[in-house]
């Protein structure tokens, strides 16, 4: 481990290698299409391999630079040899973006456990188990950025998203207790919150059986698109910022949850119209 506080230089995006998990759709695949667009070398990865080659194939650049790797973060005992896979791909990862990831339309009493362990597998223990495969590699490397898209929710909770805030809540304590423990490597985690955002995960969202939500709420359909999404976003990576927040009026939650005296703050939330 490096014990010296000397930074490295920062890469040039258009030279690191990055990988990103839930690269078939929503923020994952934005930001796919802008590292691709300047030539920067990516491992794309999620369930769907069809869908990965598509968000390929919409690529600009050169597809050599652009890797496929199907992985289900539900495995867990697979994510080791898949971690294992991407670093022999272009022999190291620079950047690894955790985007992958599962909402909920149900109260915490009608989510059946099952369904809640799905979600906690998806957004808490997959990213967990990759990113501690590939530390010793960043470490070896003495350079390393980790990117965690979480959500408002964690930082908040309201009604029917319980299981899903638990899984953003853990994220949050995981990354905020690893970066001391990897500051002195050269390697940066930027924790992304964003407000709503149109993508279909709404639609693939959990009820309390497990079946999809299959419905696009109006917030959602009204929200800012990915490629706005995402061109807020690159000049916080490229800072590597620490925690970013980019959000609608949805925002002033997170003020409210600081300003506001605690029982007022949870008056506001149990008022709130959540869909």
């Amino acid at each position: 481990m490096n014990t010296k506080k000397t930074k490295k230089n920062i890469l040039p995006n258009n030279q690191r290698v990055i990988w990103i998990i839930g690269a078939s759709s929503g923020i994952g695949e934005g930001l796919a299409k802008y590292y691709a667009s300047i030539g920067a070398k990516l491992i794309l990865s999620a369930r769907s391999k069809d869908r990965l080659y598509q968000v390929k194939t919409s690529c600009k650049g050169n597809p050599m630079s652009v890797h496929v790797l199907p992985l289900d973060l539900e495995d867990k005992a697979s994510l080791s040899e898949k971690a294992r896979e991407a670093l022999r791909i272009f022999g190291r990862i620079d950047t690894l973006i955790h985007s992958a990831g599962i909402t909920q339309r149900a109260l915490a009493i009608e989510t059946n456990l099952s369904v809640a362990q799905k979600i906690m597998d998806v957004n808490y223990w997959g990213p967990v188990a990759i990113t501690q495969a590939i530390l010793p590699s960043m470490q070896q490397l003495g350079q390393g950025h980790l990117v965690v898209i979480s959500s408002l929710m964690g930082k908040i909770g309201t009604r029917f998203r319980s299981s899903y805030a638990a899984s953003k809540h853990a994220l949050h304590g995981y990354f905020e207790s690893l970066r001391p423990e990897i500051y002195d490597d050269n390697i940066h985690i930027s924790i992304v919150c964003p407000g709503f955002v149109n993508t279909t995960l709404g639609e693939k969202a959990l009820k309390g059986n497990g079946e999809k939500y299959q419905k696009k709420d109006e917030v959602h359909a009204r929200a800012m698109s990915v490629p706005q999404f995402v061109k807020r976003l690159i000049p916080h990576l490229n800072k590597q910022k620490e925690e970013i927040f980019i959000a609608g009026s949805e925002i002033k939650a997170i003020w409210a949850s600081k300003f506001l005296p605690g029982k007022l703050f949870r008056k506001k939330i149990r008022e709130a119209k959540v869909i």
